[in-house]
């Protein structure tokens, strides 16, 4: 009777990767270790409330819980877009606030990058950044209170200006179309220097060799910022431009709240989706301020999503993800 000798199967592609994980924690469990505690915070704040969702397909009643309430499917979300909500009018608001935030939020901060970058000025050059950095320490309270100083309609520097030229003054807290272009022009005003710095770190790791090379070749200052800097920055701004793309749905609600307060002349003006859903939950009930949390994050989604593939399409494979 012949032996059978019994022959080991290679290890499959699984269990090549499972060796190579084990390995993988075993070579960096420092690493790893130092990781546990920023992943259990994000998994205790970030996943485990994935499951309050649920909410907003029900009627919540804090007796029954979240998944003994009555199911009501998509009543919430019809609720939101229905002629008796101002559903319509905060997406708008929100759309329309954060669509020119992204615009001068990418020109602006360039712009000023690209000033500084080429000023030769150490003195004039931290100077003029301090200044430009200083807004974004200032909490919207204060910004509120600033804007407070220019516009009012009694003691505002901009109705003393006007009265001094023989015009009428404006009483710009009871006209509401004017504060969409205040908001954004103060959110501008807040983070552009924050965001100009981002810039010009990147342009700190430019080939200094290029400029040199295109000046030896007749090119001026502006040919080559327009040929070289802006070119080189584009990397810089695509990520950026996405990860605003992808919060486009959400607001700011501590703007909104420190310039506007409780106005209700200016309010429906300029309320966004954070602070109606503010709102709704002091009033209509957590299902319904659920829902509207839930088509902001699924909207947010979609966006950055058909947004990453568009600029790794048109843009040589560069994207966010």
């Amino acid at each position: 009777m012949k032996s059978k000798r019994i022959q080991k199967e290679a290890p499959g592609p699984k269990e090549d990767r499972k060796k190579e994980f084990l390995r993988e924690i075993k070579r960096n469990k420092g690493l790893y270790l130092m990781c546990m505690p920023a992943l259990i915070v994000l998994v205790m704040f970030c996943y485990i409330p994935f499951a309050g969702t649920w909410m907003a397909f029900t009627d919540f009643n804090v007796m029954d819980g979240i998944f003994g309430s009555k199911f009501v499917g998509l009543n919430n979300f019809k609720y939101f877009f229905s002629e008796s909500s101002m559903g319509w009018r905060v997406t708008y608001n929100t759309l329309f606030i954060n669509f020119f935030g992204i615009i001068l939020g990418l020109i602006v901060p360039i712009s000023i990058s690209i000033f500084f970058n080429e000023i030769r000025s150490n003195v004039f050059k931290k100077l003029t950044q301090s200044f430009m950095f200083f807004p974004y320490f200032l909490s919207w309270v204060v910004v509120g209170t600033i804007i407070y100083g220019f516009f009012s309609t009694d003691v505002g520097v901009i109705n003393n200006m006007l009265r001094s030229l023989g015009m009428d003054p404006v009483k710009w807290y009871a006209e509401p179309k004017y504060w969409k272009g205040i908001i954004i022009t103060a959110s501008m005003w807040k983070w552009s220097g924050y965001s100009s710095i981002i810039y010009m770190a990147a342009m700190a790791t430019f080939d200094g060799s290029l400029y040199e090379a295109a000046k030896v070749d007749g090119a001026n200052k502006f040919q080559r910022i327009l040929y070289l800097t802006i070119p080189m920055l584009k990397p810089t701004a695509v990520v950026l431009t996405l990860m605003s793309i992808g919060r486009i749905f959400y607001g700011d609600f501590g703007m909104i709240y420190g310039i506007v307060g409780n106005n209700p002349v200016l309010i429906d003006a300029v309320t966004v989706i954070d602070t109606y859903v503010y709102q709704s939950m002091r009033t209509l009930g957590f299902s319904y301020a659920t829902a509207i949390g839930m088509f902001q994050s699924v909207m947010g989604l979609i966006l950055v999503s058909v947004a990453n593939r568009l600029a790794k399409k048109y843009n040589d494979g560069e994207g966010l993800f």
